[in-house]
């Protein structure tokens, strides 16, 4: 496996249509970019199906800042979207809500209720900025942030959504509606 400084100049040598010096080369997936190293098969997917319509002469979009990342473990790890260390960095003021799936029929019911899961919303105009779980299923949860980041969604959307119950999502939804102190749950 090529070492991390190497991905990351292979990754300057390309344009962000995943071409190389020859225009009619395009490249995708563990050989475009160092990013790769991180996402893996979640980002290489989406660049071959980037690189099939920029072929059939499409215009093809992908914003890598809202790749979700998963750890499977025990209890999963997953996020999407800016840490607070990155907006705190970036002068960025934010709000945040969090909700733990203790409280969690569903969770309660499989026996892992264990796990937080934050939502980080622009201060200003509540924008969702970040998503971070750790629990149970999160590597299925975090399509929801992704979805968020994605569409521009403020916090305030995710929690006027009508969660089903019980289920592992009502957290992200609690935690939605924390980043506006008004969690019901919490």
């Amino acid at each position: 496996m090529p070492k991390l400084s190497a991905w990351k100049k292979t990754s300057a040598a390309l344009s962000k249509w995943m071409a190389n010096a020859a225009p009619t080369c395009l490249m995708s997936g563990h050989s475009a970019t160092w990013f790769a190293a991180r996402c893996w098969r979640t980002k290489a997917s989406d660049e071959g199906v980037a690189v099939a319509e920029r072929i059939a002469g499409q215009k093809p979009h992908i914003d890598f800042n809202n790749v979700p990342f998963v750890i499977y473990t025990d209890p999963e790890i997953a996020w999407v979207g800016k840490t607070e260390e990155q907006l705190k960095a970036e002068g960025v003021e934010y709000k945040k809500g969090t909700s733990g799936f203790g409280a969690n029929g569903r969770a309660l019911g499989l026996g892992k209720a264990k796990g937080t899961v934050k939502v980080l919303a622009d201060a200003k105009t509540d924008r969702i900025l970040g998503v971070h779980m750790v629990g149970p299923m999160v590597s299925e949860l975090i399509a929801e942030g992704v979805t968020s980041l994605e569409f521009s969604a403020s916090s305030e959307d995710i929690a006027r959504i009508i969660h089903a119950h019980p289920t592992l999502s009502e957290v992200v939804h609690e935690a939605a509606l924390a980043a506006d102190k008004r969690a019901l749950h919490g």
